[in-house]
């Protein structure tokens, strides 16, 4: 009973219009003071002892370096790299549009900011090339998605401080799938743009594939930063989050030049609302996993899973339903932080490892940001490309089929997502 009145009213917050995190803290508030009697100084302390988690510095530590790279010319020249190595096939700075992505996303964690980052270079490149308007669009919307498969990623620390899952092994977790990922969507790139015949560039030389190859490696060496560090066992990954957020401004401000220390003071201004925004989310999130755990929910609702005997199979459809239904309504922090208490213990009881469950969710929100009516990259890519929502939900329909494959065949090979953390001996 207590979890149909928890539910409901948080549904019924969030029908208002009401923003996620406050519909989250106000649904505790009103379920703690009404009809249950935990002493308030728990809560309190709760709310502390939450959010105390070391992990969670690396979030605006990676949204810093994501900003950073975003403004300092790192974005121009991994496209360039890309489009020297894929252009002369067809649809060249389309498939140049994915690898950029992929690229982008192995340095900044976020989907969002690889939307930007790419697509405000690339969209007006293509359109001048004389690709149609909703090509582009579809590649950098879906393939900006990558931000938050392709380590490091933000989603993978939420999900990481909501269920007590080592963050390292995520992120190694993440590295095949998103490389995966990356190559279902240029093969859908490819094959659109050989059945309508969009331009290709001439084949690049291999002198001026290593000129594009030099002026992006800056850039493209902060993954070796990241990931080495992270596998070496030189830095956990809050550590390596610092680092690169260090070696971001460092990059963009005295190597590429592209950003001057005036522009500093913006950047960290707009990190630092970004990182608010989503440790308010956090905050009241970790709230609303006490108030759950406290009426026993999770519990309950693992009991009666297993008690109908829907067994690994039957709980991953739901779960996936579930998480793509939640995506029409929320962002995959929210997502995450909301569903990660109530589905990881089912999970556990069922045998999933928790890591391939962890990638499960992250590709879940992936599908989730490129359709409608609250997917992120879809209001991203509209104010770049000037496209409305319907128009972009139609130019996306061919990489959004193919990211629904992948979900399918990521969700019950567990071996796509374990193996590069098995074979690292991090599991």
């Amino acid at each position: 009973m207590s979890a149909a009145i928890i539910f409901v009213l948080l549904l019924v917050l969030m029908l208002t219009g009401m923003p996620i995190s406050i519909s989250l803290g106000l649904t505790v508030l009103t379920f703690l003071f009404t009809m249950t009697e935990v002493p308030i100084e728990s809560v309190a302390l709760k709310l502390f002892t939450g959010i105390e988690k070391f992990e969670i510095m690396a979030i605006p530590f990676f949204i810093l370096a994501g900003n950073f790279l975003t403004h300092g010319g790192v974005a121009r020249r991994m496209i360039n790299f890309a489009t020297s190595m894929v252009g002369h096939w067809h649809g060249g700075l389309g498939l140049g549009g994915v690898v950029a992505c992929a690229l982008f996303a192995a340095v900044s964690g976020s989907s969002p900011a690889t939307v930007v980052a790419i697509g405000a270079i690339l969209l007006p490149a293509m359109v001048r090339q004389g690709f149609p308007n909703k090509f582009g669009a579809g590649v950098i919307t879906t393939s900006g998605a990558l931000g938050i498969l392709i380590p490091p990623s933000i989603v993978m620390v939420m999900y990481s401080v909501s269920t007590n899952t080592s963050v390292g092994s995520l992120f190694m977790a993440g590295v095949v799938p998103g490389l995966l990922l990356a190559m279902f969507l240029g093969f859908t790139t490819w094959y659109r743009a050989r059945k309508y015949d969009y331009p290709r560039q001439p084949k690049a030389s291999w002198g001026q594939r290593l000129k594009a190859f030099k002026e992006s490696a800056w850039g493209l060496f902060l993954i070796v930063v990241v990931m080495g560090g992270i596998y070496t066992g030189i830095f956990t990954p809050t550590e390596a989050a610092a680092m690169s957020a260090v070696y971001a401004f460092f990059v963009a401000v005295f190597i590429y030049k592209d950003l001057g220390m005036k522009d500093v003071p913006k950047v960290l201004l707009n990190s630092a609302n970004m990182s608010a925004m989503l440790l308010y989310i956090i905050t009241n999130a970790v709230l609303f996993s006490f108030l759950l755990t406290h009426e026993n929910i999770p519990q309950e609702m693992a009991d009666f899973m297993i008690g109908t005997g829907v067994g690994v199979i039957g709980f991953l459809i739901m779960a996936n339903i579930l998480m793509l239904i939640a995506g029409n309504f929320m962002e995959p922090s929210s997502i995450v932080l909301i569903l990660a208490p109530i589905l990881f213990p089912i999970a556990i009881k069922l045998g999933i490892d928790p890591v391939h469950f962890g990638i499960i969710m992250v590709v879940n929100m992936e599908v989730g940001m490129c359709h409608p009516p609250v997917g992120l990259n879809l209001y991203v890519a509209s104010g770049i490309t000037k496209m409305g929502i319907t128009e972009l939900t139609v130019a996306v329909w061919p990489w959004l089929l193919s990211m629904l494959v992948f979900l399918i065949l990521v969700t019950y090979v567990p071996a796509i997502s374990l193996a590069l953390p098995r074979a690292l001996g991090m599991m």
